[in-house]
């Protein structure tokens, strides 16, 4: 017999392909399996028995990150299918696949980056199936390379093999690179000149942190302002030029030790702090901690988080100590992505801009959550989590885009039982964050594809 199964919900970019055909495989089934708009689409041939308990392995044994919404199966006449393989992603119909939010580097890639044994050594662009970015990174549906910004870069044959190989995690990683054929990062002054390229940037741009400087830093979603947490000096200096007098700024740690040196941290805290998604978790701070004084001032909390990105886990695991991890704009702006822009905007807060070439598509701050009651709560929802959907009770009778709210503004798309929640955009006070809700508005639209 043929088994037909679609499956939506996260269900792209999160090594679904490759899982299934894992599972036919093992079972001796012949088929396909392929991406298409509305999630994934398998089909399989061969006993009933065995057809059985493949449907309930891909339901029991799916992918750690990826959330199936619905899973409809058919059981159909055979049509002789040879081999079971992995087909081209459909482009037709309407998109009604849920986008993965960017994903914080996994144990595995960490190893490697900090393996000196290993072809990807400090290589500040690591990912695999289960870690990177997705939803900063992605122009359209499916999730394919050809779709994304790292559609430039052309794989080197050892990369190649990885993502061409059933068994190996990178099967099918579509942002999978390395030092000879990924993006690479370069380091600027403070009026944009370049100072260096590829080798030797972040251990310069690690320097300049350490004699008091600071530093923009792009990652997944946008720049970061970085300075030495423990310099009053900096902070005091990167509180001035920003604008920011009293706001409370984040600080990044090396490690989960540091941070409990510092705060008072819970069970439920430190499992915020080490989830997949690493947001900044708002803690109580520890009476003489070693931070500046000037980094939460005439406050009790203190917001922490752990790197997310290889090139983060890089800096800190040179660096020793905690940073200033802030957005990088002007206090109301929103975050900058590109380097002209940040340049331009930048100029006169950055001593230094550590940058990279691959093209942020969107912006996406961190997010930030505290726990209340012994439950984790949102108090800004962006990167890690959007634009994951929240699941009504009930069926939308049309498509809807609902505008939020004029100070910590966010959007979002309605679409049959299904919201989709943006990124943070913010307060409603300058004309470039103007400028940015209305950009959030027509990607989510195109996106989407719907007309609300």
């Amino acid at each position: 017999m043929r088994l037909k199964i679609h499956i939506t919900g996260a269900v792209q970019g999160v090594g679904f392909r490759p899982f299934a055909y894992r599972l036919a495989e093992e079972a001796g089934l012949r088929g396909y399996v392929l991406n298409d708009m509305n999630g994934v689409l398998i089909e399989v041939e061969g006993e009933k028995r065995e057809l059985d308990r493949f449907l309930i392995r891909v339901d029991g044994e799916k992918p750690e990150i990826s959330k199936i919404y619905s899973m409809q199966h058919t059981f159909l006449e055979e049509t002789g299918y040879k081999d079971f393989e992995i087909r081209k992603s459909e482009g037709h119909g309407d998109q009604r696949v849920s986008i993965l939010p960017d994903i914080a580097i996994c144990d595995e890639c960490s190893q490697e980056i900090e393996d000196p044994d290993d072809r990807r050594f400090e290589y500040p662009f690591t990912n695999c199936t289960n870690c990177g970015p997705r939803f900063t990174i992605i122009e359209y549906l499916p999730y394919d390379r050809q779709n994304t910004s790292m559609k430039t870069f052309n794989m080197c044959p050892e990369c190649w093999t990885e993502y061409s190989h059933v068994l190996d995690r990178r099967f099918h990683a579509q942002p999978d690179a390395c030092h000879s054929c990924g993006p690479w990062v370069s380091l600027y002054d403070a009026k944009g000149n370049l100072i260096l390229d590829k080798e030797g940037a972040i251990e310069k741009a690690v320097d300049l942190i350490k004699e008091g400087d600071i530093v923009a830093v792009k990652g997944i979603g946008g720049y970061h302002l970085l300075c030495d947490a423990m310099n009053e000096d900096a902070v005091v200096r990167l509180r001035r030029r920003k604008h920011r007098e009293e706001k409370p700024m984040a600080v990044m740690f090396p490690d989960m030790k540091g941070i409990k040196a510092e705060a008072i941290i819970n069970e439920l805290e430190e499992r915020a702090i080490n989830s997949v998604e690493k947001p900044i978790v708002i803690v109580q701070k520890k009476e003489g901690n070693s931070l500046a004084r000037s980094v939460s001032m005439r406050n009790s909390t203190l917001g922490v988080f752990l790197p997310y990105t290889p090139l983060h886990r890089i800096m800190l695991r040179k660096l020793k100590s905690p940073v200033i991890a802030t957005s990088a704009n002007m206090t109301d702006e929103p975050i900058a992505i590109e380097e002209k822009d940040a340049f331009a905007r930048l100029e006169g807060i950055a001593d230094g801009f550590l940058a990279h070439n691959r093209e942020i598509v969107r912006r996406c701050d961190d997010s930030v959550v505290r726990i209340t009651a012994e439950r984790q709560v949102p108090v800004r929802r962006s990167r890690g989590f959007a634009p994951m959907p929240v699941i009504l009770p009930f069926k939308l009778k049309a498509p809807v885009l609902a505008l939020g709210p004029y100070m910590n503004n966010t959007i979002a798309i309605g679409i049959d039982d299904k919201v989709y929640l943006s990124q943070h955009i913010g307060d409603l006070d300058t004309t470039l964050t103007a400028d940015f809700y209305e950009e959030t508005i027509d990607d989510f639209l195109r996106l989407f594809d719907i007309e609300p």
